[in-house]
């Protein structure tokens, strides 16, 4: 399973907004995370967080392409986070090799035909509408059965826009119009959504749905733990890949996981 390190080089995100801003602190975190164990560092310009507004490509394209050209340079595989087509395509061409759209291209409609025409790996999430009014739009009659059905929609559409079935990734947008007993559904029966036949990469990492298993006003720190947690317990299970802040307690996770099937 591999381990996907988050870097948020934006003022607002919901646990390290602002920490990484300038290029140096950006690209040091990102080589902290890798010398942690992160297998790709997934770069980020624009919130998603419950209630974020949207920036436009100009400045997302400030905030990260010189971090993806340091960072492709140091031969760190990167993931960039983007749900805008011009992004995706600088981004690649400056060195990243995922895109990683959680609107799985319904929020830009040439994100599509980007994702083709790159040949780049596409991490496709399970989207119903942004950030801003999202959490209205969490309304399921099986939550797990229903994302399922709104993902294969979704591949369905990028096989039709020439995106290679081969090179798609599943993600079911843990925290993106769901509830926290959602969340803790899409966990429970992950395997139904494997079934589609594709890699699966989940991010629970210091979502609120963990937080809440915490001391109220617990640091957003510790979330790390249950995140790991997660993580441990999914190791062996045939996931792709986790999404998280803190690679290196993920690390000790899935270690001690593999040591215990291992005796």
């Amino acid at each position: 399973m591999l381990v996907m390190g988050i870097l948020n080089v934006t003022p607002d995100s919901f646990s390290d907004g602002g920490q990484f801003l300038d290029h140096e602190s950006a690209v040091g975190h990102a080589r902290e995370l890798v010398a942690a164990g992160a297998d790709i560092i997934d770069v980020g310009g624009e919130s998603t967080r419950p209630g974020a507004e949207r920036i436009g490509v100009t400045e997302e394209l400030r905030r990260i392409l010189p971090v993806v050209r340091a960072l492709a340079a140091d031969g760190i595989r990167v993931s960039v986070d983007t749900m805008n087509a011009e992004t995706a395509r600088s981004t690649v061409d400056a060195g990243a090799e995922f895109i990683n759209d959680v609107s799985g291209g319904l929020a830009d409609p040439d994100m599509v035909a980007v994702a083709a025409a790159t040949n780049a790996p596409y991490i496709l999430s399970h989207w119903r509408g942004h950030s801003v009014d999202m959490n209205s739009r969490a309304h399921y009659d099986d939550v797990v059965t229903d994302v399922r059905a709104e993902l294969v929609a979704r591949l369905d559409a990028l096989e039709a826009g020439g995106v290679d079935r081969n090179r798609i990734i599943l993600d079911p947008g843990l925290g993106f119009a769901k509830t926290a007993e959602q969340n803790w559904d899409i966990l429970a029966r992950i395997s139904e959504l494997q079934s589609i036949g594709l890699p699966v990469l989940i991010g629970a990492s210091r979502k609120r749905f963990l937080g809440a298993l915490l001391a109220d006003g617990a640091p957003m720190a510790e979330r790390d733990l249950p995140t790991a947690v997660v993580s441990a317990l999914f190791a062996g299970s045939g996931l792709w890949g986790v999404r998280v802040h803190n690679v290196e307690a993920t690390r000790v996770a899935l270690d001690t996981a593999r040591r215990l099937s291992g005796a």
